[in-house]
């Protein structure tokens, strides 16, 4: 048996979730692949996977040698690109997180060139707003917005994206448009919740604060809501520009207060803490860096931290 290759299979079935997707991404049978991760467990004396009809599940054991084997295997790719030389085109699979929003306005529509330039790598797209366990999801690299608090990452900031104020002109002409964010308390507001920021806000003028909590008849936990409760006249939000960049580019959206700022929200790549960080997932940050930088300055970084790892 092919230790490398056993592996490979075994990582393929725990981030597909089936032996049938593993075969189809590996392009052999899927009694091949069953057989492989049978052997391997036999040799290895553990039980890797828990198996039902339903799914598979990594048991504690193979949860351990999951990410172990997926840094050999990273590793081994990485010494070929190394043998290789500067021809050396990237290969393999790539899985990404991100959240829905974020991936469909700005991530989703700029993979076409990431793909071209790497012709030999597959990308793994994971949409979910919710800050997953990236160890446990097989996650090479993850973007998330606003603070981290999970001290168990590497992180770097790509991003960085300005807040505002925002509604439709039909919301304005029907309730008029906030002269300050005291004019706030008296319009109806979609309270982007939990990790969207909450309904207390901080706006800062020439020096001065003023903090202005935000009412409403409706909150939501996710950024698609938001957008569509906003584009429906509901209310006004406090967002930041990268969730209304289209509308706000066709004037399907606008920013009232614009003499006010409001704390940005970041964008950070982030990796699991102890794994190597590979070439596959270094090129997709410096790709989505440079891309926002130079297509969409409204989410560029601004003063842009070095990689670095959480305290």
């Amino acid at each position: 048996m092919n230790r490398l290759a056993a592996m490979e299979a075994f990582v393929r079935v725990v981030e597909s979730g089936s032996f049938s997707a593993a075969a189809r991404q590996l392009r052999i049978g899927q009694p091949a692949v069953s057989k492989t991760v049978a052997q391997l467990e036999k040799r290895l004396g553990a039980q890797l996977l828990l198996r039902s009809t339903q799914k598979l599940t990594p048991t504690e054991a193979g949860r351990r040698f999951f990410e172990r084997a997926k840094r050999a295997i990273e590793q081994a790719d990485e010494a070929e690109l190394a043998a290789r030389g500067a021809s050396a085109s990237l290969s393999g699979t790539l899985r990404v997180g991100a959240a829905v929003t974020f991936a469909r306005l700005h991530v989703v529509p700029r993979l076409a060139e990431f793909l071209a330039r790497h012709p030999e790598l597959a990308l793994d797209i994971v949409l979910d707003d919710r800050n997953t366990d990236l160890i446990e999801s097989g996650i090479d690299v993850a973007l998330r917005m606003g603070s981290l608090e999970d001290s168990a990452l590497v992180a770097r900031k790509i991003g960085q994206s300005p807040r505002r104020v925002l509604g439709t002109q039909a919301y304005f002409d029907r309730h008029g448009e906030p002269a300050s964010p005291a004019d706030l308390a008296a319009h109806q507001a979609i309270v982007y919740d939990t990790r969207g920021g909450g309904s207390v806000w901080t706006f800062a003028k020439a020096g001065a604060e003023t903090s202005v909590t935000l009412t409403g008849r409706l909150r939501i936990t996710a950024a698609e809501g938001v957008r569509e409760a906003v584009l429906a006249g509901l209310g006004l939000a406090v967002a930041s520009e990268w969730m209304f960049a289209p509308e706000l580019q066709h004037g399907l959206v606008r920013a009232v207060l614009g003499e006010w700022t409001l704390p940005p929200v970041a964008l950070w790549a982030v990796l699991p803490t102890g794994r190597r960080v590979s070439a596959k997932a270094r090129a997709f940050v410096a790709f989505l860096e440079e891309a926002i930088a130079r297509d969409d300055p409204a989410v560029a970084a601004r003063d842009i931290l070095p990689p670095r790892r959480r305290p």
